[in-house]
C-alpha cells in the first residue's frame, strides 16, 4: 500500500479535508488538516478517519495508524 492510496481514500471521502500521509507498507502516519474535524472531540475524529479505512484494516493492508488533527490555521502556524 502507497501513502498516496491513503491520502486519495481519505480527501475523496472527507471533502474540504487536506490528509499529509507519510509511511509505507503497512504503517502510516496521517496529518489530518480540517476545520470540521479538529471541532469534534478525539474520538469522533478517529471514527470519521477509520471508518474510510477499516476495510484496508481488516484485511491486512494498513497495520498500524497514528493521527495528528489541525484545524488549517493550526497547520500554517506549526511551522
Amino acid at each position: 500500500m502507497q501513502a498516496v492510496e491513503v491520502k486519495n481514500l481519505l480527501e475523496a471521502q472527507l471533502p474540504g479535508t487536506q490528509v499529509e500521509v507519510e509511511g509505507e507498507g503497512c504503517n502510516f502516519q496521517l496529518n489530518v488538516i480540517s476545520d470540521e474535524l479538529a471541532g469534534l472531540s478525539p474520538v469522533k475524529r478517529q471514527q470519521q478517519i477509520y471508518a474510510h479505512l477499516n476495510p484496508w484494516i481488516a484485511d491486512g493492508r494498513i497495520h498500524a495508524v497514528t493521527m495528528k488533527f489541525y484545524s488549517r490555521t493550526a497547520w500554517v502556524e506549526r511551522a
